[in-house]
C-alpha cells in the first residue's frame, strides 16, 4: 500500500506539472490526491501506525482492545489533525497577508509607484522597476506584487517588445524578492512553520545568492533595450470616494502594514504562537484603521464596496486550495515512510553531497516543469529536522531547496507570476525561453555556487 500511495502521489505531481497542457486544474489534482492518499492510509491504518507510532498508539489504547475503529480514531485525532493544522496555519497566514495587500491596493497606497519610476531612460526605468518589485515582494506576497507590477507595465509601455523585456524582469524580481524572506514566498513560509529555519538566518543566507541571481539576468536584459522608451500616460484607477484619502493617510496605511508584517517574527519569538496569529492581528488593526480613514464616505454602496476586501477571489481560492492539497500530500508521504525512506537512501549513498549539491540541482531541474511549492514540499518531506548537520534547523539543505525551486521555476516561467505574464499576452513562452531563460540559468548557477560555497565554508 505504501508503494501504491507513493505512485498515486507521483502521478499527481506529474499531472500538476502538465496541467497547462491537460487543462486540468492543479488545485483540483492536489486536493484529490491529498484526500485519496489519506483515505488509503486510513484503510491500512493499523500497519502504518504500528510501524511509525507504536508507543503512542498503545498509550492511546490505554489497555483497551485494538480494533479498526480505535486505529481510525487515533489517526484522525493524533496524526491527520496535525497535518491539517500545519496546512491551516499557512493558509490562514496567506489569507491575512493577501487581504492586507488588497486593502492597501484599494486605498491607493501603491499609486506612488508610477511617479517613482517615471523616466524615459530605458535602463534606469528597468532597474527602478526591478528594484521596486524586489523590495515589495520581499515584504508582501510575491504573486500579488508581480500582478500589480505587470499591470502597471502593460499600461505604461505600448511597445510589445519592451513589454516582453520588462515583464520577464518583473517575474524574476518578484520570485527572487519573495525568496529573500520567509513571508514573501510559500516555500519560505512553509520552512518557517516547519521550524526548519529562523527568519533572520534565512534572509542572511539567501541575500547574496538571490541578489546575484537577480542582478545578472537583469543587467543582461537591459542591454536589449534602446536608450529611450516610449511611455503612455497612465491614469490612476478610479475607486470611488476613497480618492478622498490624503497622502499621509495612504502612507500611514502602507508603513503600518509593512511594519506589522516585519514585527510578526518577533511576535512569534515572544509568544510562541503560530505566525498566522500575528498576521491576523496586523490585518484586524489595519482593517480598523482603514474604516476609520474611510468613515466620511457618503454613499452607502461605495462604503460597502470599499470595506469588502477582495482577497477571496476565484484565483486566490484556487491557490489556497492548492497549498492545502500539497500539504496533505506531503503529510501522507511522511506518515507512510516513503519520503523519509527515499531521503535516507540518498544520504546513505551520497552523504553530504546530496544535501548541499545533488538535492538542490535536482530540485531546480524538477521545478523547471513542476510548481515550485509542490517541488519544495516534496523535497522537504524527504527528511526530518536533525539536531546537527546540514539537516538541522537553519541547515543548508532547507535553504538551498528554497533557493533552487525559486530560481528554477523562473527559468521557463513555470511559476504563478510567469504564467500571469503569459496570460497577459505581453510575451510568449517561446520568446521567454529563447531570450530570457539562458540569462536566468546563468544567474541561477552563479547564485547556487555562492550558496554551496557558503555551506562549505561556514
Amino acid at each position: 500500500m505504501t508503494l501504491i500511495i507513493a505512485l498515486i502521489m507521483l502521478l499527481a505531481l506529474v499531472l500538476i506539472a502538465f496541467s497547462p497542457l491537460t487543462s486540468v486544474n492543479k488545485a483540483a489534482v492536489a486536493m484529490f490526491a491529498g484526500t485519496l492518499g489519506w483515505v488509503l492510509y486510513v484503510c491500512f491504518g493499523s500497519d502504518f501506525v504500528m510501524a511509525q507510532h507504536p508507543a503512542d498508539y498503545l498509550d492511546f489504547l490505554s489497555g483497551t482492545k485494538a480494533n479498526s475503529v480505535a486505529v481510525k480514531e487515533y489517526i484522525a485525532s493524533n496524526i491527520f489533525i496535525r497535518y491539517v493544522g500545519k496546512a491551516s496555519e499557512i493558509v490562514l497566514f496567506l489569507i491575512a497577508t493577501m487581504t492586507i495587500v488588497e486593502i492597501l491596493d484599494s486605498n491607493g497606497c501603491f499609486d506612488f509607484i508610477p511617479q517613482w519610476i517615471k523616466t524615459r531612460h530605458s535602463r534606469r526605468l528597468l532597474w527602478t522597476t526591478a528594484l521596486l518589485t524586489l523590495l515589495i515582494s520581499a515584504n508582501l506576497d510575491n504573486l500579488t506584487t508581480a500582478m500589480m507590477m505587470l499591470v502597471l507595465m502593460h499600461k505604461t509601455l505600448p511597445d510589445r517588445r519592451h513589454r516582453a523585456v520588462f515583464g520577464s524582469v518583473i517575474v524574476l524580481s518578484a520570485n527572487i524578492g519573495g525568496a529573500l524572506t520567509v513571508i514573501g514566498d510559500y516555500n519560505g513560509l512553509l520552512l518557517w512553520h516547519m521550524g526548519a529555519v529562523t527568519p533572520s538566518h534565512f534572509t542572511a543566507w539567501m541575500a547574496l545568492p538571490c541578489l546575484v541571481a537577480w542582478a545578472v539576468p537583469t543587467a543582461l536584459m537591459a542591454r536589449k533595450l534602446p536608450e529611450r522608451v516610449t511611455l503612455e500616460n497612465m491614469a490612476l484607477p478610479y475607486r470611488g470616494d476613497d480618492t478622498n484619502l490624503t497622502l499621509w493617510q495612504r502612507i500611514s496605511l502602507f508603513f503600518f502594514s509593512i511594519g506589522g508584517l516585519w514585527f510578526i517574527p518577533t511576535f512569534h519569538d515572544i509568544t510562541k504562537l503560530s505566525p498566522f496569529v500575528g498576521a491576523l492581528c496586523v490585518l484586524s488593526l489595519l482593517w480598523i484603521v482603514n474604516e476609520a480613514f474611510n468613515r466620511n464616505i457618503s454613499h452607502a454602496g461605495d462604503m460597502i464596496q470599499r470595506r469588502k476586501p477582495r482577497a477571496f477571489q476565484h484565483g486566490i481560492l484556487q491557490s489556497l486550495l492548492f497549498v492545502m492539497g500539497i500539504m496533505l500530500i506531503m503529510g501522507v508521504m511522511v506518515e507512510t515512510g516513503a519520503g523519509l525512506w527515499f531521503g535516507s537512501l540518498c544520504v546513505e549513498n551520497l552523504g553530504e553531497l546530496w544535501t548541499i549539491v545533488v538535492a538542490p540541482l535536482t530540485a531546480s531541474i524538477v521545478s523547471l516543469a513542476l510548481d515550485p511549492f509542490a517541488t519544495a514540499a516534496t523535497f522537504f518531506s524527504f527528511h526530518g529536522i536533525a539536531e546537527t548537520g546540514h539537516l538541522a534547523q537553519n541547515g543548508e539543505y532547507w535553504i538551498s531547496i528554497a533557493y533552487a525551486t525559486a530560481v528554477g521555476s523562473t527559468i521557463f516561467g513555470i511559476s504563478l507570476s510567469g504564467l500571469a505574464l503569459f496570460a497577459m499576452k505581453s510575451t510568449t513562452p517561446g520568446w521567454y525561453a529563447r531570450h530570457f531563460a539562458p540569462k536566468v540559468l546563468l544567474g541561477a548557477l552563479l547564485g547556487l555556487a555562492i550558496l554551496i560555497a557558503e555551506a562549505v565554508c561556514f
